[in-house]
């Protein structure tokens, strides 16, 4: 396939698309993505452990207010650009030109909108300070509008290595501008020049690590029009789902209970947000250049399905275990009423991975309407079970009504991928039982021994001795359990046979000289 670039470009962005099946390739692209989001942990703690030395909590939070205007407004006017290109079986010119001016178009409409009302930020939090923040995130905003859509093929072509430097190396220099100008102003503007300088340097590092050069065109919106249209809707429709619990337990019960959900939901999504988000992040480029190349999208489904399988399911039923030396631990003994959310949530976030996995494969076939309906109604249900279990049952209530819907969102994008791809439900727990059995063993030896779903007395010390054996038992138990059952199967193909493909591929590539050894 002939990449959006001609001439003398075209030789450089073919060797973008690397040799091997969709599921290497895949994997290959995740763990770059998944690389990038431990970098990008390990550099925040870096900046922050240098930064709340040099200024006070008051900067950091008027800057978070008004990057988070920027946010929510960003998530309002996602168009899916990217993702229609991506999928797209022959994008040319016109349409990677399009896709960059319907992205500069959609930059400067945010930015003019942040701009005009700056002012009435500020007096809304009751801060004049934030006028002049949010007036030089508009600038910002507008600014990334320039990003050369060209950087697009390292995800259409799953080159995550090359996206990886793309990403890392502006944050890199935020956290330098960030930590000088700390240094010499001692302000919150200091905060506001690290962001403003890696979104600049985002923009220039788009040119130099990419030859593509955009044009301003729209002809060819027709193309683009009703993908982004149906991405756009559903991208308010999660905005709303995200928000409600939020604005429900902070109405009915107090900003207090907002606090202790929101930490209780973020613990419990760990397992989401780094392994479950980037790996569906690199499948959706798999899922859709497995649909260009003609693929056994089944068969793709099942096998990335497996593999990911192997890794979430232990990670979600784990954090679950272990939430309260955990939340005492990282946040101390005032934050114990989070414990039983993140319990009920991190159950619950194990069927993620399912319908995750299914939804990214609805995106890159564009089965959008489906999506649509299927997201409504479960936003409609997570409110009215909000509603009625919060009066009763507090914030805990606000838990259980995120779980059930999450739970019934993630069975029904499920069924219905089944469904279209003629899989039997048999299939796909071929697929996972083994996995399935390691996690019901791991919670039995753990519950077993004391160290799971249990609160423990005891000092700083005892309580991180607490974690520490709870995870290497609980890891040693399902890898223990998770091997044993392959071999007794006869080590039939499948996720453990994948996965043990995949490890040995990715070690030739770090280590060729081994592999022709």
């Amino acid at each position: 396939m002939k990449p959006a670039a001609t001439g003398s470009e075209d030789a450089g962005l073919a060797s973008l698309a690397r040799p091997g099946s969709i599921l290497q390739r895949t994997a290959h692209g995740a763990a770059w993505v998944i690389g990038w989001r431990v970098a990008t942990r390990l550099l925040g703690v870096l900046n922050t452990l240098v930064l709340v030395r040099l200024l006070a909590p008051t900067d950091f939070g008027l800057v978070a207010l008004g990057y988070g205007f920027v946010g929510g407004l960003d998530a309002l006017c996602t168009v899916g650009v990217e993702e229609a290109i991506i999928r797209d079986d022959r994008p040319d010119r016109e349409l990677y030109d399009t896709g960059f001016t319907i992205n500069l178009l959609r930059s400067l409409g945010m930015g003019a909108v942040l701009a005009a009302t700056s002012a009435t930020i500020a007096s809304l939090l009751g801060d004049r300070r934030l006028e002049a923040i949010v007036v030089v995130f508009a600038a910002m905003i507008t600014l990334t509008g320039l990003t050369n859509i060209g950087v697009i093929d390292f995800r259409r072509y799953i080159a995550f290595d090359k996206e990886f430097f793309l990403q890392i190396v502006p944050r890199v220099l935020s956290i330098v501008v960030a930590i000088a100008a700390a240094m010499i102003w001692r302000s919150y503007w200091a905060l506001v020049a690290g962001i403003v300088s890696a979104s600049v340097s985002g923009v220039v590092f788009s040119y130099w690590m990419h030859p593509y050069r955009p044009r301003l065109t729209l002809c060819a919106w027709r193309r683009l029009a009703g993908f982004s249209l149906w991405v756009w809707m559903l991208g308010v429709i999660r905005t709303l789902r995200t928000q409600a619990p939020n604005l429900i337990v902070g109405r009915l019960i107090g900003p207090a209970s907002v606090g202790i959900l929101t930490v209780g939901n973020e613990v419990a999504s760990l397992p989401i947000t780094e392994l479950v988000a980037p790996l569906s992040r690199a499948s959706f480029s798999g899922f859709a250049a497995g649909r260009q190349s003609d693929a056994d999208r089944a068969e793709d489904f099942l096998r990335i399905l497996g593999a990911m399988a192997l890794f979430t399911l232990p990670a979600g039923i784990g954090i679950s275990l272990v939430a309260y030396p955990v939340i005492k631990l990282a946040f101390g003994p005032d934050w114990l009423q989070a414990v039983p959310l993140v319990e009920v949530l991190g159950v619950a976030g194990t069927m993620t991975l399912f319908g995750s996995v299914s939804a990214t494969l609805f995106t890159a076939h564009a089965w959008m309407r489906p999506m649509a309906k299927i997201s409504g109604a479960t936003t409609i249900a997570c409110v009215l079970l909000l509603a009625a279990l919060v009066p009763y049952f507090g914030v805990l209530g606000a838990a259980f009504a995120i779980a059930i819907t999450d739970a019934f969102n993630q069975a029904i994008y499920l069924v219905a991928t089944l469904h279209r791809l003629g899989l039997r439900l048999s299939a796909l727990f071929s697929r996972v039982w083994r996995s399935l059995l390691a996690s019901t063993a791991m919670v039995l030896a753990l519950v077993r021994l004391g160290l799971g779903w249990t609160v423990l007395p005891g000092n700083q010390l005892a309580l991180a001795s607490h974690l520490f054996w709870a995870v290497v038992l609980g890891a040693g138990v399902y890898f223990a359990f998770l091997l044993g059952a392959w071999m007794a199967a006869g080590r039939p193909s499948g996720a453990e046979a994948d996965v043990l493909a995949l490890a040995t591929h990715l070690a030739g590539n770090v280590m060729p000289g081994r592999r022709h050894a």
